[in-house]
């Protein structure tokens, strides 16, 4: 899995960013028993070396109903497809029922508290990867042998799959991020940035405030804007102040950058129909070699589409 900027796990270490994801996208019955205000981040709980290490998850809990009955939300951030992400969610939340119950959490008895994990995918490739277990475990099997396969299912958030339409009508800070990372152009950025000043001005957000000031400074405009200068603001309404002033530069900026993007796509499409003409459809990972390319490899294995015998030689590495 590539690495997140830590500034991303820091806009979700605020419980808005965690409370709006559900309430914005999980469009369910029992998400309206939820009491947000009871969100709170699972510190205190003796986590398990296994799980500690697993630095990307961030797991909260929240009051369901009038039973003190907790959910559970299991934040995992990807930017690259991961095929077997249901077999590792397993794997973690039985490591966090484990680390529950050494804990004291479980009462004797007691049931389990219910999971809701979330995989967050902001990458450029379309999410291929099955979200439920089931549909990774051999379907070849008997009634009897297959009722005793392990089950867990998980909500895939991909962040690219949402529309500006959908998500502008949205009073949602999960929605103005998603909003950002699928800008276009610098003024889509200063348009979202306002909504998140007016948004979190109280007080009690300052905290939040700074975190997406965190972010736009580390990712976010390095990404888009290249090599260009940016101040170090502290406050949102300075980051919005500042992007008002430079949105003119910049977007010429973007343009020129955005058309050496759209050469590489171009290439990029062509060389995909060639393998997908000469080796049949292609898996998850070559794919993912495509979408993440630079103009330098996309030349070395177009060179080597003719002359490979087999899939693996084209994107092998150069000596």
């Amino acid at each position: 899995m590539a690495e997140h900027d830590p500034s991303y796990k820091l806009l979700f270490s605020h419980r808005l960013m965690v409370a709006d994801p559900v309430r914005g996208f999980v469009h369910e019955d029992w998400v309206a028993a939820l009491d947000f205000d009871t969100l709170k981040r699972v510190r205190e709980i003796g986590i398990s070396h296994d799980l500690r290490e697993r630095e990307d998850d961030i797991i909260w809990r929240l009051r369901w109903g009038e039973r003190w009955l907790y959910v559970y939300l299991l934040l995992e951030f990807q930017s690259t497809v991961d095929r077997l992400m249901a077999a590792r969610l397993l794997t973690y939340v039985g490591l966090l029922y484990q680390d529950l119950a050494a804990a004291g959490e479980i009462p004797a008895g007691g049931y389990l508290p219910p999971v809701l994990p979330i995989v967050l995918y902001n990458g450029q490739a379309t999410w291929t990867a099955k979200t439920s277990l089931t549909d990774l475990i051999e379907p070849d099997l008997p009634e009897q042998l297959r009722r005793w396969q392990p089950q867990i299912r998980y909500l895939l958030l991909e962040e690219r799959r949402y529309d500006e339409a959908d998500l502008k009508g949205l009073h949602n800070v999960a929605a103005a991020l998603f909003r950002l990372e699928n800008s276009r152009a610098p003024d889509d950025i200063e348009r979202v940035v306002a909504c998140l000043v007016d948004w979190l001005a109280s007080a009690e957000q300052a905290a939040l405030r700074r975190a997406f000031v965190v972010w736009l400074k580390r990712v976010l405009l390095p990404a888009r804007v290249p090599g260009a200068e940016i101040p170090n603001v502290i406050e949102l309404q300075e980051m919005q102040a500042m992007l008002a002033e430079r949105v003119k530069t910049w977007t010429e900026e973007w343009k020129k950058e955005g058309r050496q993007e759209g050469r590489q796509e171009g290439e990029s499409k062509v060389l995909r129909r060639q393998l997908t003409l000469r080796f049949g459809p292609l898996p998850s990972w070559a794919e993912q070699r495509l979408s993440q390319a630079s103009e330098a490899e996309l030349e070395c294995w177009t060179d080597r589409v003719l002359d490979a015998q087999a899939l693996d030689a084209i994107f092998a590495d150069q000596n």
